[in-house]
């Protein structure tokens, strides 16, 4: 069995900064990360390279900002008041908190405080980071009809 569109696949896996080798995340001496194949649970550049792949084949993909978090978008850093943050006693820089977006909840982190004005991001982490990701394909499996009509895989945690 290949790596295809509703296929579930377990994998191990280290994404590492290309610019600066820099390990960012690591599944080894760890849990393997399990995910549905062609339904958007990876970044698009790994997702591609992963396509066709076996059991036991190991990869070594570098992945574009582009084709990974994206490029870093200024409009989505913006300054909304203190008052806004209603039950934070104590607002922080490096604080994450989910906001209501215009396609659904983001994640935006406190990135300045000023008086009473707080600058949030939304870009993700990663965006403008050309990745390197290497591991190997630990196994493969047919979607469940659950798992395909959610998107996701389901295990132990998923609570539905």
């Amino acid at each position: 069995m290949t790596i295809a569109d509703k296929k579930v696949v377990t994998l191990e896996f280290t994404v590492k900064n290309a610019d600066t080798n820099e390990v960012i995340e690591s599944s080894v001496g760890g849990e393997p990360l399990i995910y549905l194949h062609g339904f958007n649970n990876l970044v698009p550049g790994l997702e591609t390279a992963l396509t066709g792949k076996k059991v036991g084949d190991k990869y070594d993909v570098n992945v574009s900002a582009e084709e990974g978090y994206g490029v870093r978008d200024d409009s989505l850093v913006q300054e909304v008041p203190k008052a806004a943050f209603e039950g934070v006693e104590d607002v922080q820089v490096g604080m994450e908190f989910t906001a209501d977006g215009p396609n659904g909840p983001v994640v935006v982190e406190v990135t300045k405080i000023e008086n009473d004005m707080v600058t949030i991001d939304s870009n993700h982490p990663l965006a403008s980071i050309p990745l390197a990701f290497s591991g190997e394909i630990k196994e493969i499996r047919e979607a469940s009809s659950d798992e395909l009509e959610h998107g996701h895989i389901h295990g132990p945690s998923c609570d539905h």
